[in-house]
């Protein structure tokens, strides 16, 4: 594939996720809590789960590892924090998760997979066969913005799988139905986990200082902040007596 050619579709996928962010604000996507048959076939959760972040995984690990690039050492970095999330994601989160009987719609699922599929892709593609160690020379993990991002990247997945922990913890055995979580970051926004994960990314195109990385980030963005702004919804319509200082997602902000 010719370098002009990828970037083309690479900012093609960035004007895409800008163009339908109005729409998806609009639209709560019907899975967890906001799950309804009316998207269609349902299928298991945990399955449905696996399916659709498998992609993120597999696609970027063979286009990374079969790559025509020269695959120097920063490289190797950005693939193993890659890995390290997609593999927590999507080989034991699921299987964390109390979600017995609980159904996801197939439809999704498919969308999820033509999601993880280009991202997996372009972020693949461009380590592997075009990024070389003139783009990522060994002093580029002296540089401040592959600092930054590490320290970014971490942050957020510390705040991520915490948030996880706790949601997965939050009912005792045998209970059932919707708590309000009170632990970590959860004391200042309704959805941590999602805010862990756009600052993840966010910290994943700051160490690597590509389009494609940037393109990841503005589509967890895009996915993430209007969902992070339902369930926001949700709680305050739920729980007569949810916090009213909680923000939705950024602390203090929104």
């Amino acid at each position: 594939m010719k370098e002009t050619t990828f970037y083309f579709i690479v900012y093609t996928w960035i004007a895409i996720a800008l163009f339908i962010f109005p729409l998806v604000l609009k639209i709560a996507a019907p899975y967890g809590r906001h799950t309804t048959s009316k998207w269609g076939v349902l299928i298991d959760n945990r399955a449905g789960w696996i399916l659709m972040e498998l992609p993120a995984l597999l696609v970027f690990a063979g286009f990374y590892l079969f790559g025509r690039g020269s695959h120097p050492t920063v490289t190797w970095i950005f693939f193993g924090f890659w890995v390290l999330h997609y593999v927590n994601r999507t080989l034991i989160f699921p299987f964390r998760l109390k979600t017995k009987g609980k159904k996801m719609p197939l439809a999704i699922v498919f969308m999820a997979i033509g999601f993880n599929f280009v991202n997996g892709f372009i972020n693949g593609y461009y380590l592997g066969t075009i990024a070389s160690s003139v783009h990522y020379p060994d002093a580029w993990l002296l540089d401040p913005r592959f600092i930054g991002g590490v320290a970014v990247f971490i942050a957020g997945m510390f705040i991520n799988w915490q948030a996880d922990n706790i949601l997965i913890h939050l009912r005792k055995p045998g209970e059932t139905g919707y708590v309000i979580p009170q632990k970590g970051f959860f004391r200042y926004i309704s959805c941590p986990n999602h805010f862990g994960e756009i600052v993840e990314w966010t910290g994943f195109a700051l160490m690597t200082w590509c389009s494609p990385g940037l393109a990841f980030a503005v589509w967890t963005l895009v996915n993430l902040l209007p969902r992070a702004l339902q369930h926001h919804k949700w709680y305050r319509d739920t729980f007569k007596d949810y916090p009213a200082e909680r923000k939705a997602v950024f602390p203090f902000i929104l």
